[in-house]
């Protein structure tokens, strides 16, 4: 029934970085359209916390775990015990990553290319890049057991698209080299997630799994105002978004609402990129 297009009751719902500002925000989502989600991040108590309040509200049996995502046999354990208890996984966002800072002090301001240490390097990709390729590798491969598939949501950004703009976060009376930067490994991630997209939309395509790719621009969390002055020039809306307007763009791509949508790399920027 039309109606019901976007209903995503009994399926299960897998959340990376569900405890983030983003992630709980997609859980709170799936949960209210009935969905059950399964919500992963690093910590057992946050993550406990956001089930407990999704279930008190929705009653749809929202369980936490406590999974590095760059574990490779944390993440098959926790697929496999998903499958012991719900006999399924349905769907997956691939929303954790890290945000790297635009860390400074007297004397360089490390989130410079020349001065970006090769360990912040690899932890950033292999939270945000890695980690996503196995959570697609295994919770993946469950979902492309059903007989009719599911849905796979990689969370991207708008700078998966388009290069930061350096000048937003220049400061006054700082000299060039240590001026603060967006770092190189948040576009690297962002566009190699996007690459992923596609990959996995052509891979699991007779079993019915579906892959796609949301791309955010900034979202508002009390960032200074002489940013947020600068940035909301480049939107053609005028503003950042706010953390609840990817919702409708989620479950949408969860749902059968997008039943033919495939590939699609999705910017959700308020048109910055399209200037």
């Amino acid at each position: 029934m039309l109606e019901n297009i976007f209903n995503l009751k009994g399926r299960v719902i897998v959340i990376t970085g569900a405890a983030g500002l983003l992630g709980q925000k997609h859980a709170e989502a799936v949960a209210c359209f009935g969905g059950t989600p399964i919500l992963l991040d690093l910590s057992k108590k946050l993550v406990d916390e956001l089930a407990d309040k999704l279930n008190l509200q929705y009653n749809t049996g929202s369980v936490g775990f406590a999974v590095d995502i760059t574990d490779e046999n944390a993440i098959i354990n926790n697929a496999d015990h998903l499958i012991k208890i719900f006999g399924k996984i349905d769907g997956l966002v691939n929303n954790a990553a890290n945000n790297p800072k635009l860390e400074s002090n007297n004397l360089v301001d490390f989130s410079r290319l020349e001065n970006f240490p090769l360990k912040a390097w690899s932890e950033d990709i292999s939270v945000g890049l890695t980690g996503a390729f196995l959570c697609s590798k295994h919770f993946g491969k469950k979902i492309s057991n059903n007989p009719n598939g599911g849905s796979i949501i990689n969370i991207s950004s708008d700078l998966g698209l388009i290069a930061p703009d350096q000048r937003l976060y220049k400061k006054n009376g700082i000299k060039k080299s240590n001026q603060p930067v967006k770092p190189v490994t948040y576009s690297v991630v962002k566009t190699g997630i996007i690459g992923l997209t596609r990959y996995l939309s052509s891979y699991w395509n007779e079993e019915g799994v579906r892959c796609n790719a949301i791309c955010p621009g900034g979202v508002e969390n009390g960032q200074p105002i002489d940013f947020l002055n600068k940035v909301t020039q480049k939107i053609p809306m005028n503003r950042l978004a706010s953390k609840d307007e990817l919702q409708g763009t989620l479950i949408w791509l969860l749902s059968d609402a997008s039943s033919y949508q495939n590939g699609s790399v999705i910017p959700v920027d308020g048109g910055r990129t399209s200037f």
